[in-house]
């Protein structure tokens, strides 16, 4: 189900300037500031929420004030509504039947593979961090095999160029996995 809204996402290299953009991006258009992030090596990232064309709006003139220090960028149109729900927050699932897993070198390239996996296939997005040690991302996923694959297929093809670490699909994890990643 899609959230008939965008998101924007906009990572730093500079803490000042990720603040400064943030700023810049409330004051040009009519969005939400849904989350700002510090991570490690001194990077900002901020999520922005609203219409499509505010938000558009609002990181252009985010990434103008960032500059050279800009990272990443991504507007994500129609944003799947289990991406907002799983942000850095784990959603609880009964059982596992495959486990599929998406890991990014950067936090915004994960949340981009994870709108595209849970678009392109019937899973169940347990987990989309942001806020991973070293700037890392992942997104975690469960449902039957083939929609597995195929949604991690998706997500890995949205990730840019060098920025994916791996990504891997466990046909029938162990019951005792459950424990550590889906409650």
């Amino acid at each position: 189900m899609q959230a008939n809204i965008a998101i924007g996402l906009l990572e730093t290299s500079s803490i000042a300037k990720g603040i400064e953009a943030s700023d810049a991006m409330c004051k040009m258009a009519s969005v939400t500031l849904a989350k700002t992030n510090i991570l490690a090596r001194g990077k900002y990232t901020i999520l922005i929420k609203g219409p499509v064309g505010e938000v558009e709006s609002a990181l252009r003139a985010g990434a103008e004030i960032a500059k050279d220090s800009v990272v990443h960028k991504v507007i994500i149109r129609n944003v799947h509504q289990q991406v907002l729900d799983a942000l850095d927050k784990r959603q609880p699932v009964e059982a596992l039947d495959a486990y599929g897993i998406i890991e990014t070198k950067e936090a915004i390239a994960a949340i981009h593979a994870a709108d595209a996996a849970a678009k392109a296939a019937n899973v169940k997005l347990i987990e989309v961090k942001s806020v991973v040690g070293g700037g890392k991302g992942y997104v975690a996923m469960t449902g039957e095999i083939g929609a597995v694959r195929a949604a991690v297929a998706a997500g890995i093809a949205e990730v840019p160029q060098g920025m994916l670490v791996t990504h891997v699909v466990i046909p029938q994890p162990d019951a005792q996995l459950l424990g550590t990643v889906g409650k």
